[in-house]
């Protein structure tokens, strides 16, 4: 019986096309810089049921659709339903080490008469990143984090996302210190809101990082960590490159440990998931 069952479900599962899978793959790589050749399967259980949803007949119809005048709002749908927006505070605690005791020493020496740095969190997720290395911050500068400007740009690809990290509301995790539980948040039902200094530290704005890197300023510090796994090697270079050309001399990196940079990159490693330029 279950394996009737079975079958009857998969027979009523939308299949799609080599060609229209070559279509939506090649217009993702193009356009988000995302390589999806692999996710044949993730493509058709995930976006099946938006397409029934939304009342197409057919995954051709929907890639019609999302190639021809797809608007933000459904390729923000498609790109959320494929990726993983998977984040959570204190990742990578051993990054945060070395971003303590090595990177924020170096490039606050440099800027000791303007008192100004510059960070971008690339792919915020949710928020808990840069709000995290706020956090950081924070604790690094004690009394004097007043005197100084080291407001973050976070950037992430999702609206969606976006909205999730401007409220600032989380399910905190066990291990989250109780001086930052009491410090840098406020009880909100059985979550908690990040306080509003912590929040007023970070500016969200909505970035394809396959964009030129345009911002006013060149970065000190960038954190690109989990993005790449979703790049194929030419797109990773790429983005790596522009990164380079917009950090500061002696600017720094900071990847995922799960991660690699592409082989003769013109970054210096200086641990596990740190580069320097």
């Amino acid at each position: 019986m279950s394996t009737e069952n079975h079958e009857h479900n998969h027979m009523n599962e939308l299949q799609i096309s080599d060609a229209d899978f070559n279509r939506m793959v090649k217009f993702v790589h193009d356009n988000y810089g995302i390589d999806l050749h692999a996710k044949r399967q993730l493509i058709q259980s995930r976006l099946g049921t938006v397409i029934k949803r939304k009342g197409y007949q057919s995954f051709r119809e929907y890639v019609d659709f999302l190639l021809a005048d797809g608007s933000g709002d459904d390729i923000n749908e498609l790109l959320n339903k494929l990726k993983t927006n998977y984040t959570y505070f204190q990742r990578e605690t051993e990054s945060f080490d070395y971003f303590v005791d090595t990177i924020l020493p170096d490039v606050t020496a440099k800027h000791t008469g303007d008192k100004t740095l510059s960070i971008w969190s690339a792919a915020c997720s949710s928020g808990e990143e840069p709000y995290n290395v706020t956090m950081y911050m924070m604790d690094y500068f004690g009394p004097h984090w007043k005197e100084w400007d080291a407001r973050m740009l976070a950037t992430d690809l999702s609206v969606d996302v976006l909205g999730k990290a401007q409220r600032g509301v989380y399910q905190l995790p066990d291990n989250m210190p109780e001086k930052w539980k009491r410090s840098y948040f406020t009880p909100s039902g059985d979550r908690h809101q990040i306080s509003q200094e912590v929040k007023n530290n970070v500016i969200f704005r909505q970035f394809n990082l396959m964009d030129p890197i345009r911002f006013k300023r060149k970065f000190d510090i960038i954190f690109c960590r989990n993005v790449m796994i979703y790049f194929d090697q030419p797109t990773k270079t790429a983005l790596i490159n522009r990164m380079y050309d917009a950090t500061v001399p002696g600017g720094y990196l900071i990847i995922s440990l799960s991660e690699n940079l592409p082989p003769n990159t013109k970054w210096k490693r200086c641990t596990s998931a740190i580069f320097k330029k």
